[in-house]
Formats: structure tokens, C-alpha cells, sequence
């Protein structure tokens, strides 16, 4: 328990708040498939060019967008318009977009996916337009779903001669299931002669957790880790490998976590894990205030005086101090007991974080600090 050594009846209400504080308890039971993933059952990213037409004026202009124009040109002579080279498109009703999408795991030709619409050019908003048919393609080159239908945007803009709004981002819009699946990415779970999870927080305790709890399940020696971010488990006598692998994701563990302290310096936000940690340490905290406040005074001539009038600018500065005060930590206090105590005598979210970086910096903090 913290010893705070002020001798002000506040630090005794400090005392007594953390005297009444509830020892942390344990990391939660989380289930495996919460914290882990099976090695080759994941997403894919696909990615298309394409062109949106229907905009009310709002698309790119050719001339700053010279690609968009020989999208246009190209696109027309496949729908057999003729030879536009030779003559000039002034369109501002198109718009080149990147399109990007997900391709989800065991996706069946004929399925949909959502798509994502991105302005390429200098398009102002792509509300009211419509995608036309866009090949979506994966990092082999292969295309696995086409794309096409009219777009929502979220954000408006609003232009008028001397003022303008912008709410959101309407240069990026969605496409609700508007790809549809031509290509299927072949992966046979029968093929597998054991399964691989990965953990999404590589950790030599929770890897060991997570194969005791699958040897306890499923009997023998079936699992064991291969290193902090992998398990590998080899069913015997389980031909019925969906079975196996949702018994597995229904397993609870307890995952071990790193002590890490994270701050926030723009907005004062302090997030912390349970396992933090602090040594026995003393802290001064005090501040220093300056307060400069400038006033205007004129200075004019007498009358009937040959003189100018002068401004004189007057300067007074106040320098206010709050007395240091020291507290005493006792080694093994918990870093919640001791932002409890600090913001119970007043201490705000900039000290605090000032405060925190300095016991790091002593090496008395057993955490890991990110400020972001």
C-alpha cells in the first residue's frame, strides 16, 4: 500500500481510497478463437481500376486527369462508340476510382462481397454516381470477383461563390455486396494433416496455455507450440477435421498479457494493463505559473503643443508557484493505485502523464510505454 507523506488531511482521504481499492483479479477466460486464427484460413485483398459515371458535375477535370480521358476513350471503343482520339471529351461526369475489396475465406464462385470506391483524380465527391463493371484482381493477377452498381457516400460537400462545406470524405464510398465471386481460391481442409493456430499476440505463455488446454480436450499429446506465435496440433484417430478445429475454437485459456502503459499526450488519455508495476520511489510534483498581460495607453500632447501622439504599450507579468510536494511509494504498488491517489489530491491528466515518464526514466516503471 502506498505511503503518501504530505500530512494533509486530503493525503489521508488518498490513503483510505486506495486502502479500499480491490486487489486486481485474473486475466479473464477468453476462448481460443477470440485471440488466435487457423494458419490458411484468411481474407484476401483484391484491388481493381475502374470508372464512375452519373456525377452531377463533381467528377475529374480532364485536363488535370489526362488518365480518366483515356478511360473513357478506351471504355467507349469496347462498347463500339468508334475512334474518339482525335476529338476532345469535356465530360465532368466521370471520375477514376481504385476499387478494393476482401475476398473472405472458402468464398464460392457466385457470392458477393462489398467493395470499397476510391477517387483517383481530382473528382470533388462521387455521390449519385454509378460503378461500371470492374475486374478485381489479386497479388497473383488473377481475377476473382467484378465489381459494379451505384455507389452510397457518407460524406457531402457544398459549394457555393464565396463559401463551401465538406462534412465527411465524399471522394470514398461502399458498394454493399457489389462484387460478384467469378473465381474461387482453392484450399481443401481434408488435405491437412494437422492444423496450425496463430496466435494474434505472439507469447510464450499463452502458446503453452493454449496447448494444455487443447491436450486436455482432445486427449494425449496433440498439441504442442512451435514458438510464441504458433501452435500445431495433430488430431489422431480425428478424420473429421471441421469437427476438431470447432472444438478447438471453443476452448477458454487465459492469455498472458505484456505490462504496457499507453498515453495519449494530445487528448490526456492513460491506458493501462493490470500487470503494471512500479518500485519504491519518491515523487515531487509542482508547478509554475506566468501570467503576462499586456495594456495599451495613449500618450497625447497638451493642447495647443507641437507634439505626436505615442502609444505606450504597458507590460505586467505575475508568476505564480504551487508548492512540491513529495509522496513515497512503497515497491510493488500497482500504477492504478497510483494515478487513483494523484488525481484524488488534484493532480491532472498532463502532470500525470509528466509524472509517469519520469518514473520511467528512473526505472522504477516495469512496463512498456507508447505514447502515441
Amino acid at each position: 500500500m502506498a505511503r503518501w507523506k504530505f500530512g494533509a488531511r486530503a493525503v489521508w482521504a488518498v490513503l483510505a481510497l486506495c486502502a479500499g481499492l480491490v486487489a486486481e483479479g485474473a486475466v479473464a477466460q477468453v476462448r481460443i478463437k477470440d485471440i488466435a486464427t487457423f494458419e490458411g484460413v484468411r481474407e484476401n485483398q483484391l484491388v481493381g481500376y475502374g470508372l464512375v459515371v452519373g456525377l452531377n458535375g463533381t467528377g475529374d477535370s480532364l485536363r488535370n486527369s489526362p488518365f480518366t480521358e483515356k478511360s473513357i476513350e478506351g471504355m467507349l471503343e469496347r462498347l463500339g462508340v468508334g475512334n474518339l482520339s482525335d476529338d476532345n471529351i469535356r465530360t465532368q461526369n466521370t471520375a477514376a476510382v481504385m476499387v478494393t475489396a476482401m475476398l473472405p475465406p472458402f468464398a464460392r464462385r457466385g457470392s458477393t462481397i462489398d467493395v470499397v470506391v476510391s477517387s483517383l483524380g481530382d473528382a470533388s465527391s462521387l455521390r449519385g454516381g454509378t460503378l461500371i463493371v470492374t475486374p478485381l484482381s489479386g497479388a497473383d493477377g488473377e481475377v476473382y470477383a467484378v465489381a459494379q452498381g451505384p455507389i452510397a457516400v457518407a460524406g457531402y460537400a457544398a459549394q457555393g461563390l464565396n463559401a463551401s462545406i465538406v462534412e465527411g470524405v465524399p471522394t470514398v464510398a461502399r458498394i454493399e455486396n457489389g462484387a460478384t465471386v467469378e473465381n474461387e481460391i482453392g484450399f481443401e481442409l481434408d488435405s491437412l494433416r494437422s492444423i496450425r493456430i496463430a496466435l494474434r499476440d505472439p507469447d510464450f505463455t499463452t502458446a503453452v496455455r493454449v496447448a494444455d488446454a487443447i491436450n486436455r480436450a482432445l486427449g494425449g499429446n496433440t498439441a504442442r507450440a512451435l514458438d510464441p506465435s504458433t501452435v500445431e496440433v495433430e488430431p489422431y484417430g480425428k478424420t473429421d477435421l471441421m469437427g476438431a478445429m470447432a472444438a478447438i475454437e471453443r476452448l477458454e485459456v487465459e492469455p498472458d498479457v505484456r505490462a504496457k502503459v499507453v498515453i495519449d499526450a494530445r487528448s490526456g488519455t492513460i491506458v493501462m494493463g493490470g500487470n503494471v508495476r512500479i518500485d519504491e520511489v519518491a515523487v515531487s510534483q509542482g508547478g509554475l505559473t506566468v501570467m503576462v498581460r499586456e495594456e495599451i495607453q495613449v500618450s497625447q500632447p497638451e493642447p495647443i503643443s507641437i507634439g505626436e501622439t505615442v502609444v505606450v504599450p504597458q507590460t505586467t507579468v505575475e508568476v505564480t508557484e504551487q508548492p512540491a510536494r513529495f509522496a513515497i511509494l512503497d515497491g510493488g504498488v500497482s500504477l492504478q493505485r497510483l494515478v487513483d491517489g494523484l488525481n484524488a489530491i488534484g493532480v491532472g491528466a498532463t502532470e500525470t502523464i509528466s509524472i509517469l515518464q519520469a518514473i520511467k526514466a528512473a526505472g522504477a516503471l516495469h512496463a512498456d510505454m507508447e505514447i502515441i
